[in-house]
């Protein structure tokens, strides 16, 4: 089995359903999906109805699969992250820092962005031996080079993909210590940049585990984060996986159109 984890409001719906279609083709071992999602004004939580209806849809691909949806309002109000509460993302990006803080939550679980495409079997990165390690996680493609945590090594790792060690996290108080800073100090990345500073005990593994440039055959996990762009003039680009013209005409990106495909068929059913 593999625990995995993703969060968000209503409108990260569409990333949901291709990325855990995309883990579904892709593994051999059964899914135990937990989904955190909260009340906030201003954005509607994610509906318990959708989750119904995507378990449905992975179920029938095996019995086995199981996706639930975990309502976190209650710890995100009692440790609100003050300083970072508008940020580049929405506060709900911030969920995953509270996963110590709920119960039944598995000792290893793999966090992922729900930009996230698997494109080869996740167990590859999920049966990595995390005994010793808090987290473990691909460097930061552009982040690398302009953000140093380590003077002399490019460790700055990106937090769109992270297999965790839950019993190491709570006992050095990883999540913690970065909620803490997260509520006191404005940052760029806030959850991020935190969780590179706090981490003493991360293993760094091979970009295929989190590729955010261009997928290779090599490719395991496709991360559609945003982009920069230096021609006719320096620009950002954000181009996701359900964006599927730009993803075609300006990615020329199609290692996943059976995916993609299915995505459609089982869309209106999903979110209504």
């Amino acid at each position: 089995m593999i625990n995995v984890l993703y969060c968000g409001d209503k409108n990260i719906l569409d990333g949901l359903i291709i990325s855990t279609l995309s883990l579904a083709k892709h593994s051999q071992e059964a899914l135990n999906i937990f989904v955190f999602t909260m009340k906030m004004r201003g954005y509607k939580e994610i509906p318990q109805k959708s989750i119904d209806e995507l378990q449905k849809v992975l179920r029938r691909k095996n019995p086995k699969h199981r996706i639930q949806l975990i309502d976190i309002t209650k710890q995100f109000n009692a440790d609100h992250p003050k300083a970072n509460a508008r940020n580049l993302f929405t506060p709900y990006c911030l969920l995953r820092l509270y996963a110590d803080l709920i119960d039944g939550i598995p000792d290893k679980i793999l966090y992922l962005d729900t930009d996230v495409v698997a494109l080869g079997d996740p167990n590859e990165l999920y049966k990595i031996d995390n005994s010793e390690y808090e987290i473990i996680g691909a460097v930061d493609y552009y982040g690398q080079h302009w953000i140093r945590t380590n003077l002399f090594e490019k460790t700055y790792m990106n937090s769109g993909v992270l297999l965790m060690n839950m019993p190491l996290i709570r006992e050095s108080g990883l999540l913690s210590k970065t909620r803490r800073r997260v509520r006191h100090v404005k940052m760029m990345l806030p959850d991020q940049t935190s969780i590179n500073i706090y981490a003493k005990r991360k293993l760094l593994v091979d970009r295929k585990f989190n590729e955010q440039k261009q997928e290779t055959p090599e490719t395991i996990f496709r991360h559609f984060s945003t982009t920069f762009r230096f021609w006719p003039v320096f620009h950002t680009q954000k181009i996701k996986p359900w964006n599927i013209d730009k993803l075609h005409n300006i990615l020329k990106c199609h290692a996943f159109d059976d995916i993609l495909d299915e995505y459609q068929k089982v869309k209106p059913s999903i979110i209504k």
